[in-house]
């Protein structure tokens, strides 16, 4: 893929939304395995910090919606603290996105049409993995696997209880474009009165 493609006050979009998805876009057409993956960033109340890689599954000028069980660190971070980042890095174009936000619960509505999209053995693991708890062994999971394959057997898989999605709402927008000798674009968003704010930092 194409490097150095530079990135100025004048080429980026002016809505860091429509910016968002020129990229993305790309990103999905790329063939690469996973390319809707980011890192979340959250920390709870007291300011313990935790990062890791999901998944992104919708967005809108709404926000950016991922799921996960609500019971599971970053579910207790987030229900703690609503404040969290994402880093989206692509080093086959040498970009990076940046957003950081409040994050808020998605409506039952919505989580039970992603929940209800997903393969039926992953709907079965939601119910059998207790997310973040410390296990005995692998056999542990498995055996709750089965123990839940036979309850749900000839049935629908429901959404669990202890799942759902969360939507990170931007406050901020970050894009950056890798550059020749280490002089990066970065072009960052900040809401203003007037919409987005466009501002220049330094690499």
């Amino acid at each position: 893929m194409a490097r150095y493609k530079e990135l100025t006050e004048g080429s980026v979009e002016k809505d860091p939304f429509l910016q968002f998805e020129k990229w993305y876009i790309e990103r999905l057409n790329s063939g690469l395995v996973n390319p809707d993956a980011f890192t979340l960033a959250t920390s709870s109340r007291h300011g313990d910090v935790s990062a890791r890689t999901v998944l992104l599954k919708d967005y809108d000028r709404e926000g950016f919606v991922f799921f996960t069980n609500f019971l599971s660190k970053k579910g207790i971070q987030l229900t703690g603290n609503n404040r969290a980042a994402m880093l989206f890095y692509w080093p086959e174009t040498g970009r990076q996105v940046r957003i950081e936000g409040r994050v808020q619960r998605v409506s039952s509505a919505e989580s039970e049409k992603y929940f209800a999209s997903r393969p039926r053995q992953s709907r079965i693991s939601s119910w059998a993995s207790e997310q973040s708890s410390p296990i005995a062994g692998k056999e542990q999971l498995l055996a709750r696997y089965e123990e839940f394959s036979r309850k749900f057997k000839g049935q629908n898989v429901p959404l669990p209880p202890h799942w759902g999605g969360f939507r990170l709402v931007p406050l901020w927008f970050e894009f950056w474009q890798e550059g020749p000798h280490r002089l990066h674009d970065r072009i960052s968003f900040n809401p203003s009165p007037d919409g987005w704010k466009i501002t220049r930092l330094a690499p």
